[in-house]
């Protein structure tokens, strides 16, 4: 058979010479000026081809890319192989003399040393055993078919978990098949596989709990129809597809999936909250993730909304709580930038673990917030950016928080319960009195908030290691003031210094750079630790 003959038209392909390197057949003919059948490859990376799909002129097919199209011999591609050969080659197949004399570590002087690994043999031997195999990857071996139905399920009967990340499978009929084939299966990795749209026929796959589709091509409206034929689905991961509308078929929010509770939207192009609303009824789900989107902006609707919201569904008292099992939401990497939007994450009923890391509204240096306002405005969180909030830590932050707004001289109550929700909560519960500066007249000014215990940390390369110091500086401390005195603390006349706040649970010390912010303007409390370093 003339090698030509194996591709057809959307078929997906390898490089004969790297599995990793996938596209989808976009042409097969002569090229003019070039003897011989060609394949035309439209490689799913940019980079990995020469053009577009013209050549001297001529258009042959349009790439996605500027240079992401070849033309290649058909002995240069793969077509691919079975589910069952791709685990016999990742299973089966023996090291060769050339991978095993590649084992080596260097010896003291230089010299090859060859390794052994103990219990390798044991290990292979278990590992080509398939009918006991219960979890297996083969990414990136070219897998384009299941192979002979009744093969599989003879074969590997105890498998429960399979990935196949980049290999070639796009016919969710063949997915059917390996799923119906494969009795134990609960966990399917498909990623980087691009799928077709054509879902017509999808029978029930009534054992998957967890299927990751990250890169696949699959819009929403696919995922409305898989949720028919995944009952019992409790992680749906998504990633990469550039997903931007949340389109429910048969009412205003997303029914089903009444076992998911893990939903992974990272990595979309999801920009407004109202989408990530249709989700809200979604009962079971507690954990969301949308990590590097394009959201601005985060609320949770009233109750008059709730019910345009849920249209004409019925409603009961339970319906008005919007993810009502909502315990994780990351939302790390968008472009959230108000206080509104931290405000109104305390709306949401049990939500304790929140990411809000890589926004503006989170970055001090572009006028973000600091990590103790976020705890301190966050009124149920145990876990931010990933760091666990101590006991201790809420309560320097709230109390640092409230000394902050006082620091700020808002009078009208209405405006700061507007933009403070908490902190007449707070103020109350701490039992802060209000503390202003006073002259009287026969005395100068009374300290705000009086005495602070810090501790200040010289880091200075140029003037070596140097013991910490504790001191005891008045709240009204500005950093201009601060700097002179830790000049005349650590002897450090000739530099140039730049004051950090090293803070709990936060990767980074925060930048002290207004000179003309005293320590209460800044939120700083008792037994504080300041790093004192020089400018580079």
């Amino acid at each position: 058979m003339e090698q030509s003959s194996l591709f057809t038209l959307g078929q997906r392909v390898h490089s004969s010479a790297d599995p990793r390197r996938v596209g989808t057949v976009k042409f097969v003919g002569n090229v003019e000026g070039y003897s011989g059948t060609w394949v035309g490859v439209d490689w799913d990376n940019e980079g990995d081809g020469k053009h577009d799909g013209s050549i001297n002129g001529v258009r042959y097919f349009q790439a996605r890319f500027q240079n992401s199209a070849s033309f290649v011999r058909p002995q240069n591609l793969s077509p691919g192989i079975s589910l069952l050969e791709a685990l016999k080659l990742r299973y089966r197949s023996q090291s060769t003399k050339q991978e095993e004399d590649e084992m080596y570590v260097l010896s003291a002087s230089n010299k090859r040393v060859s390794v052994e690994l103990l219990g390798k043999d044991k290990i292979q031997d278990k590992l080509s055993r398939f009918e006991e195999l219960n979890s297996a990857s083969i990414s990136y071996l070219g897998v384009s078919t299941p192979g002979d139905p009744a093969e599989i399920r003879a074969s590997v009967p105890n498998l429960k978990e399979l990935d196949l990340t980049g290999n070639l499978i796009s016919d969710w009929k063949d997915v059917s098949t390996m799923c119906e084939q494969l009795p134990h299966l609960v966990a399917l990795n498909l990623s980087n596989n691009l799928m077709t749209e054509n879902m017509i026929g999808l029978p029930l796959l009534k054992g998957i709990h967890v299927l990751v589709l990250n890169s696949t091509g699959i819009n929403w409206p696919q995922v409305e129809i898989l949720e028919h034929s995944l009952p019992v689905i409790e992680e749906l991961h998504l990633m990469g597809n550039k997903i931007s509308a949340i389109k429910p078929t048969s009412s205003s929010t997303v029914q089903g999936f009444d076992s998911l509770r893990l939903l992974n939207l990272e990595d979309n192009c999801l920009t407004d909250w109202n989408e990530i609303l249709k989700l809200s009824q979604l009962k079971s789900l507690e954990q969301l993730y949308l990590n590097k989107n394009k959201l601005n902006s985060i609320f949770y609707p009233h109750k008059n909304k709730i019910q345009e919201l849920l249209g004409n569904q019925e409603s009961c008292e339970e319906s008005y709580l919007l993810f009502q099992n909502l315990r994780c939401l990351l939302l790390g990497s968008n472009e959230i930038s108000d206080p509104a939007s931290i405000d109104s994450l305390n709306s949401f009923p049990k939500l304790i673990d929140i990411r809000l890391s890589d926004n503006p509204i989170t970055d001090p240096g572009r006028g973000g917030l600091p990590r103790y306002v976020l705890i301190a405005r966050l009124a149920k969180v145990e876990m931010l950016n990933g760091s666990e909030i101590s006991a201790r830590e809420r309560k320097e932050s709230e109390i640092r928080y409230v000394r902050l707004v006082m620091s700020k001289s808002l009078d009208n109550p209405e405006e700061i319960n507007r933009l403070h929700p908490r902190f007449v909560e707070l103020k109350n519960f701490y039992g802060i009195e209000d503390e202003r500066p006073s002259v009287g007249v026969a005395g100068p000014q009374k300290m705000a908030s009086g005495l602070l215990s810090i501790t200040l940390k010289c880091v200075a390369s140029s003037v070596g290691e140097k013991l910490p110091l504790t001191k005891k500086l008045p709240a009204t401390t500005t950093v201009g003031k601060l700097k002179a005195l830790c000049e005349s603390f650590f002897k450090l006349k000739s530099l140039k210094l730049k004051l950090f706040l090293q803070e709990e649970g936060s990767p980074l010390p925060m930048l002290l750079d207004d000179e003309m912010a005293s320590l209460m303007d800044i939120g700083i409390g008792n037994e504080s630790t300041i790093i004192v370093d020089e400018e580079s």
